[in-house]
């Protein structure tokens, strides 16, 4: 492999796509016998079927920070994804580097994904063992806990809740308290605020972000063969690339909308996809942001008085809480856990899961949202489509392999338990106390979704009938085995009781009709 410059080297670093920290201690002096290198290679881009924008954005990014890195001093071999020197794997491609280097040493920050940690540690220590060279990893110095941190917190416990080790997390960083033990305003969770439906006021503000024109990088992308799916906006970009940018998307969001967040962070809207979310999730899982940064932040501005508790409260357990929290039964879990499917689904993805074209209204906003954006807010992604795919059936390996590619802020350490555990309730409840099920009640009440639909929200039975009805009693019925004594749904097998018989026979038949025909709703 060829480089510009051969200066002896005695270490070669790695850093991925998703390690753009600059503040990380590896960066805070120059040091010419170390070389950085940064990889556009297949292997990262074929592993899953991944949206368009989220290879542009990456690429992107990782070239920003490549010459970050040299206007700083820092020397740079950055591999691209055409250059015909590329060997399309990390691996090999930190062999030849290596080589050419001479590099005595190779040093990599540890990988969030378990499948990346183990590739390069069992490669690294083969390295090391033919070469007599040294291979070493570092920790990311990215989040609030040590990887084990949660498995420890639980380790006697038969349920891993969440709630718990946030509010451990408060106490242990200081994050919206009143005192040692009292949090601010005397109430841990005000979840009970942030439930409101948005009716159009107060108006969704105007989208500030970055526009990116990566027409160019978007060609190389193709040329090279890498398959994608979903829309590149490849001219329009509009996410963060590099710190300046995601610090300027993380003041506009508290100064602008993390005001209105709180009430509304549930709420779905077929003209307002964005609402008064963050979307910062992408910059803060590259690392372009700290979480610390981003918490203070938010509670500065409720010190200052610029925004409610209960919406700073919201935003802030959403970092402190429940990202650390999945990241922590994420490396407790695996590897394995991505093969669980505790409730034997197995239904392949309709059609429209590529397309968004589909009759249900809800569905053909939020998967269209997602094919056109890379994105969808929580709300959308936990209790429109993952609320289909576990009604339906639908094969939880499947709907993780296209949430982990759908959605630009997907890594898998984030993604996989948000899908299997909290989603599709796969792990069997270790993460999640319930199924995160609903009818077309819950639907037509957080959104407009409903208005216009070629289906009736209220109709459980007849082709006409929401398909969502139908499948939420179903799902309950075929599994009353494992969930009938689950405490918190005993209302709803209360209900289901009541309506055994010929009304439940015809909520069965229609479920099982709609199940035979997924790809046609």
């Amino acid at each position: 492999m060829t480089a510009q410059t051969t200066t002896p080297v005695h270490t070669l670093r790695l850093v991925l796509g998703d390690q753009l920290h600059i503040g990380h201690s590896w960066f805070a002096q120059p040091d010419t016998g170390v070389v950085y290198t940064l990889m556009e290679v297949r292997q990262e881009t074929d592993y899953v079927l991944h949206h368009a924008q989220k290879v542009l954005a990456i690429f992107a990014a990782m070239r920003a920070f490549a010459q970050t890195l040299r206007d700083a001093g820092h020397r740079v071999r950055y591999v691209t994804i055409d250059d015909p020197s590329n060997r399309q794997r990390i691996d090999a491609n930190l062999e030849a580097l290596a080589s050419h280097y001479g590099a005595a040493c190779i040093e990599t920050i540890a990988p969030d994904e378990w499948r990346l940690d183990e590739a390069l540690r069992t490669w690294g220590a083969d390295w090391a063992r033919r070469t007599g060279g040294r291979f070493n990893m570092v920790d990311s110095e990215h989040f609030l806990c040590a990887r084990d941190d949660v498995a420890r917190t639980f380790a006697q416990r038969r349920q891993w809740l969440m709630e718990h080790f946030y509010r451990q997390m408060r106490r242990r960083y200081g994050v919206l308290m009143d005192s040692a033990d009292t949090p601010a305003g005397g109430q841990w969770n005000y979840d009970h605020d942030n439930r409101e439906p948005w009716r159009g006021d107060p108006p969704e503000l105007p989208d500030n972000r970055p526009v990116h024109d990566l027409r160019a990088l978007w060609a190389t992308i193709e040329a090279a063969g890498v398959k994608t799916f979903g829309s590149p906006n490849a001219e329009t970009l509009r996410w963060p690339l590099t710190r300046g940018e995601a610090l300027e998307g993380l003041h506009d969001f508290v100064q602008r909308r993390l005001p209105h967040f709180g009430r509304f962070e549930d709420a779905m809207h077929s003209q307002a996809q964005r609402l008064f979310h963050s979307l910062l999730s992408f910059a803060l899982n590259i690392k372009l942001l700290h979480p610390r940064e981003v918490i203070a932040a938010a509670e500065q501005a409720w010190r200052d008085g610029q925004v409610p508790l209960a919406a700073a409260e919201g935003f802030i357990r959403q970092i402190l809480g429940w990202r650390e929290y999945v990241r922590g039964i994420y490396w407790a879990q695996m590897p394995g856990y991505d093969e669980r499917n505790a409730l034997g689904h197995n239904q392949p993805l309709p059609d429209w899961f590529w397309t968004g074209r589909t009759r249900m209204r809800c569905l053909s906003e939020c998967v269209g949202a997602s094919l056109q954006n890379a994105y969808a807010h929580h709300i959308q992604r936990l209790m429109v489509i993952g609320n289909f795919a576990l009604l339906a059936g639908l094969s939880p390996q499947a709907v993780h392999r296209w949430y982990l590619g759908v959605y630009i802020d997907a890594f898998e350490w984030v993604e996989l338990p948000n899908t299997l555990g909290m989603s599709q309730f796969a792990d069997g409840g270790l993460l999640a106390t319930k199924p995160y099920v609903s009818s077309a009640a819950y639907i037509d009440r957080m959104s407009d979704y409903c208005k216009g639909c070629a289906y009736d929200r209220k109709a459980r039975t007849g082709e006409g009938a929401c398909p969502f009805n139908a499948l939420y009693w179903d799902f309950f019925a075929r599994h009353e085995a494992r969930l009938g004594r689950n405490a918190r749904v005993a209302l709803v097998y209360r209900q289901l009781d009541r309506m055994r018989g010929a009304e439940l026979d015809a909520v069965r038949e229609r479920a099982a009709q709609v199940r035979a025909q997924l790809d046609a709703l």
